[in-house]
């Protein structure tokens, strides 16, 4: 069965070494020059000082330095994106047909009646795919994460953003193993290869969103952050790629008086018309600043607790897959 199993798939198993070995080669060229210009601009100094440092005007020259990065990468991340859809095509192409097309040309029947079992069948067949797939996502995922490093830093970008989250990391491994196990599990629903790709498509985009919205940022309470309004200007006393989840302006009473905003009021500055700065939109003394927040290092228990979701939803919908194999005719 094992023998079997390789000589349905091997097709597909040297398509992904040799789409593998393409993505390694670009990943490797390309974040070897994105690493060689963080350095040549002196980032790490910026990035290591707070992109304040030391000495007068630093702070421009690392903002400079900033822009000049993104500038000559920024296209570069326009492909990053394009790899969030790798899970997807996991499930599309190796998971949808590998019991729609089976039961669409009739070759279950050949194979079921010649002692191999059911289960057994299927136990073959999702782990010699699943095993594929856990491999694959393994290596994109942590390439990935090697990659994405310098455009983090370089951008000053937050790990929570829902691009780089979802592209980095152990997350891939759970989103690939449930596209996979979403395309089996259509496939014994919509028994046809397009009905089970296109159920695939819709389940998988349908989850990823809802859980990346709704329920990614409750996995723990967030934390709250306040600092005065008046005050000496800079940035807010957070951590550099916290995930700022809502903010605003609060009065002396705790009620929220500008939404999505931010004051910072020098000493001695004034607003129009000579009044004090905030008094136009109501502030006064004991107005605060405030954010509630998901920090930085919670990266990593965030990115276990998604792909246990999804590897939980893929041993689950596997599950399913195996019983519902025995009801097709």
């Amino acid at each position: 069965m094992i023998w079997l199993a390789w000589r349905q798939h091997r097709r597909d198993a040297l398509l992904a070494l040799v789409g593998l070995a393409i993505l390694g080669a670009f990943l490797v060229v390309s974040g070897l020059a994105m690493r060689n210009a963080f350095d040549d601009y002196g980032l790490p100094e910026c990035v290591a000082a707070g992109d304040q440092g030391p000495g007068p005007g630093l702070g421009e020259t690392c903002n400079r330095a900033f822009n000049q990065f993104y500038d000559q990468f920024d296209t570069l991340s326009l492909a990053g994106i394009l790899f969030l859809v790798l899970p997807l095509l996991v499930g599309l192409f190796w998971g949808a047909p590998l019991v729609a097309r089976e039961v669409e040309q009739g070759t279950h029947r050949f194979v079921w009646t010649q002692g191999v079992g059911r289960r057994h069948w299927a136990l073959v067949k999702f782990g010699f795919v699943g095993a594929g797939a856990l491999l694959v996502s393994v290596g994109y995922g942590l390439g990935m994460s090697w990659w994405l490093t310098p455009l983090n830093e370089g951008w000053r970008q937050s790990r929570f953003d829902a691009f780089f989250f979802d592209m980095q990391g152990v997350a891939p491994i759970g989103y690939t193993l449930f596209a996979v196990a979403l395309g089996v599990f259509a496939g014994t629903v919509w028994p046809r290869t397009m009905p089970a790709m296109a159920g695939t498509l819709a389940g998988f985009l349908g989850l990823r969103v809802a859980l990346a919205a709704l329920v990614r940022p409750r996995y723990l309470p967030a934390r709250e952050l306040t600092y005065p309004v008046y005050a000496s200007a800079g940035e807010p006393p957070r951590g550099a790629g916290d995930w700022v989840l809502s903010s605003g302006v609060r009065d002396a009473a705790g009620k929220l008086v500008a939404p999505n905003a931010e004051v910072i009021c020098p000493s001695g500055a004034t607003g129009p018309g000579g009044r004090a700065c905030g008094a136009d939109l109501g502030l006064g003394p004991g107005a605060y600043n405030w954010q509630l927040y998901q920090p930085e290092s919670r990266f990593w228990l965030f990115q276990g607790i998604e792909t246990g979701i999804f590897v939980a939803l893929a041993a689950l919908l596997l599950f399913l897959a195996v019983r519902r194999i025995r009801r097709i005719a």
